[in-house]
């Protein structure tokens, strides 16, 4: 399951060979401060993700106040109208109206579960149950366990399914409760407004002396992001059926990078030629796009947590800079025109091209034309042309890609 924070990375997420996409819409959602969708989108998006053959799942996963029902029921409706494939719900409200309305939910890691009652509890409700990220595999095996030898179902008639996180930002507080941003700033994370306050550097004063201690550790509440490339086999084997990339806030190309990877590894799995051991490649793609670095197996794997970031900003191997806005694109000879607005640029160098269709399409520039004259080199102000290995549209950005110093 990919993220999908927007039309671009809706796009990635679909090119990139994801099952299913999440996102939300409006407010009442975990990534409210960057929702790039509203109501009128539902139709369109879950018509293009049926056409794919992939799901869309609606966030709706804040808790909800009095004051919000109308709206939250609104949501509801509105994605059963649209035929969206299921909704994401932490309040007891939007889990129980939306299985009055017969649509399908599924329950989301902010509920928390963390054991069997609490699974069996949600099953009354849900096929699909995303699971504490502060579990272990055994933990979670455990539960798969319980789930066949007491032959606990969903709505649907068949055994409840497991989900769990696989990829990305990780929370310092339990399953993102957290109530930092809320004390600091009025801005709860609970609510989808999270600030982030713990991402930052702090200092300890001692109130009787004034002394200050910096924190040997400058990030000790910001922990690396979650990888599990290296663990899926064991992730399969504990009983996980869906794994869940976080990132509704990144970028169409991390989507495409994080999508495509894990996809590419999960088929290697189902054909038996998946090796743990062999995952580099795999993890140097994921080190090119956003991370904080990595904490390979997270707590699934048994681990204290403890593995902090050592940057508040993205530790990506990679650099991205916009340098253009393709203007035309000639279909017949897959050729895209766009005007340089900063660098120069030469065959060989690494460039992408991201658009709400478009996606994200990372490419080798080759067959450089300036004024519709082969060079070996493009400055600022020129107009360039060069070849696509797929299809851009106008007013896609063009950025040029290199590696961090």
């Amino acid at each position: 399951m990919a993220p999908a924070g927007s039309q671009a990375a809706l796009s990635a997420a679909i090119d990139a060979g994801a099952d299913s996409v999440y996102f939300g819409v409006g407010k009442l959602n975990m990534r409210a401060r960057s929702a790039d969708f509203t109501p009128d989108d539902l139709p369109g998006i879950a018509e293009r993700c049926r056409k794919a053959g992939v799901k869309s799942y609606l966030a709706l996963n804040t808790i909800i106040y009095d004051d919000e029902m109308d709206e939250m029921h609104a949501l509801c409706d509105a994605a059963k109208a649209a035929d969206v494939s299921a909704v994401i719900a932490t309040d007891i409200s939007t889990i129980e109206y939306t299985r009055s309305i017969d649509l399908e939910v599924h329950i989301s890691v902010q509920a928390n579960v963390a054991n069997f009652q609490a699974l069996k509890f949600f099953s009354r409700y849900a096929d699909t149950v995303v699971l504490a990220r502060e579990l272990t595999l055994d933990q979670i095996s455990n539960l798969w366990k319980k789930i066949q030898k007491h032959d606990v179902r969903g709505p649907s008639g068949e055994p409840v399914r497991l989900e769990l996180f696989g990829h990305g930002a990780l929370c310092v507080a339990i399953s993102g409760k957290c109530y930092m941003s809320l004390a600091q700033y009025n801005h709860s994370a609970n609510r989808g407004a999270c600030f982030q306050t713990c991402r930052r550097a702090y200092r300890v004063t001692d109130e009787e002396t004034g002394e200050e201690l910096v924190i040997d550790n400058k990030y000790v509440m910001s922990p690396k992001d979650l990888c599990t490339i290296q663990f899926l086999d064991k992730i399969a084997n504990a009983g996980i059926s869906v794994l869940k990339l976080e990132g509704r806030a990144r970028t169409a190309d991390y989507v495409a990078v994080t999508t495509r990877v894990y996809r590419e590894a999960l088929d290697a799995l189902a054909a038996g030629t998946y090796d743990p051991e062999n995952c580099k490649g795999w993890i140097d793609a994921l080190s090119k796009v956003f991370n904080r670095g990595f904490w390979h197996g997270g707590y699934y794997c048994g681990e204290k947590l403890g593995e902090w970031s050592g940057n508040s900003h993205s530790q990506a191997t990679e650099t991205r800079d916009q340098i253009g806005i393709v203007s035309n694109f000639f279909g017949k000879l897959n050729v895209a025109e766009f005007k340089l607005i900063k660098h120069s640029i030469k065959p060989g160098d690494q460039l992408l091209v991201e658009g709400p269709t478009t996606g994200a399409v990372r490419f080798t520039a080759e067959n450089l034309h300036v004024d519709g004259k082969p060079v070996e080199s493009a400055t600022p102000d020129d107009i360039v042309t060069l070849s696509l290995p797929e299809k851009a549209r106008r007013q896609d950005k063009v950025f040029l890609l290199k590696p961090r110093n």
